[in-house]
Parts: structure tokens; C-alpha cells; sequence
């Protein structure tokens, strides 16, 4: 069977807030197989958001005994066609100066809120980044929103099919220092069969 025709696998998000529904793609094998493993082995069971910023992205993957990963990283797996917009759901990761393959973390990962962006920024970021958007992703930034500044450095793996209003509720969540979360926020993932 192909690796894009088998049905997209379906994950559910529990937080304290309600739940998030997100698909992941065929298309990062690596990365969807990773959290269908740790999901079904309970790494993500009553796991914190420890780290929450508004307008932009909020982001968890640590488990519940406070182990923050799961001790390796996955390849990167860059695709023009998923990118930052307003529900991705990606892999957070080291930054370049210790990481220049961008290899995910074995477990953290963020879901994107960010804000809408209008299209003059767009192209400036491609005239920097080299990042190039189609017309369709350019009216996603516009109109729902994303963090386009990530696009290219950070593999995205799945996005939120229902529950933004939930990525919101997070996001607006009171932090402290760090961007932790003042009340503790924590999810438990399952995987709908």
C-alpha cells in the first residue's frame, strides 16, 4: 500500500481546556510514526504545555515523571506544502548553533496559534529565507493566520482538524517565567482507531 493512500491517522489531545483534534501526515513517516509510538506506550499521559506564548505557539511533549525527552532525535522531514499556518502541529527542536540538521526532538512538539500576517510580510520573508508560498498559503497567513518565520526550520507534522478554540484558551493561559503556564495545563493523547 502506499504511504499516502492509507487513511490519515486521527489523534484526540485531552487538556484541562477541552479537547484537540489533529490528523497526522503520511508524508512525515517518521515524525507520525514517532508520536503514534509514544502515544501508545503513555510517554504523553498527563504530560504538561510547559511552555505557553500567546499569538504564537503552544508547546508540550515532556512526560508526566518531568523527563523532557525521550533521549533522540528524528531526521528532519521538510515539506513546502505544510507549513506554519494556525493549527500545525510540529516538532520543536534544538536550535541550529547544536543542531544544524534540525532534527526534531524525540517528543516535543507545538501546536501553532500565532496571528494573521499580511502578505507584504510574506514576501519579504521569502526574499530572506528563500521560503516560497503559494497563492493558497499566502491567503491561509492572511486570513486565519500561522508563524511563517518558523516554515523551513521546523518539520510540521500534522495539524488541529477541530479545537482551535481550545489552542486559544491555552494560549491566553496566565505564565510566569520561562513561559510556564502559572496553573499547570496538561494533556493525555489517544489515537481514534
Amino acid at each position: 500500500m502506499a504511504q499516502n493512500s492509507k487513511p490519515e491517522t486521527i489523534v484526540v489531545i485531552h487538556t484541562t481546556y477541552g479537547d484537540i483534534t489533529a490528523k497526522l501526515y503520511n508524508d512525515t513517516p517518521l515524525h507520525r510514526d514517532n508520536f503514534i509510538k509514544l502515544i501508545k506506550a503513555g510517554w504523553y499521559e498527563n504530560s504538561p504545555f510547559h511552555r505557553v506564548i500567546n499569538n504564537f505557539m503552544i508547546q508540550g511533549g515532556g512526560n508526566a515523571d518531568g523527563g523532557k525527552d525521550p533521549g533522540y532525535t528524528i531526521p528532519a522531514e521538510f515539506n513546502p506544502k505544510h507549513f506554519h499556518k494556525k493549527g500545525a502541529l510540529a516538532a520543536a527542536r534544538m536550535p541550529d548553533n547544536i543542531n544544524p540538521n534540525k532534527e526534531s526532538s524525540g517528543s516535543q512538539f507545538y501546536i501553532v496559534q500565532g496571528q494573521k500576517i499580511p502578505g507584504y510580510y510574506l514576501d519579504q520573508s521569502s526574499a530572506k529565507t528563500g521560503v516560497m508560498y503559494t497563492d493558497e498559503q499566502k491567503q491561509i497567513y492572511e486570513t486565519i493566520g500561522g508563524t511563517p518565520h518558523l516554515d523551513g526550520g521546523y518539520t510540521v507534522f500534522g495539524e488541529v482538524i477541530m479545537g482551535l478554540d481550545v489552542v486559544d484558551k491555552i494560549a491566553a493561559v496566565q505564565t510566569g517565567r520561562g513561559d510556564v503556564p502559572m496553573v499547570p495545563v496538561t494533556m493525555t493523547i489517544e489515537i481514534l482507531e
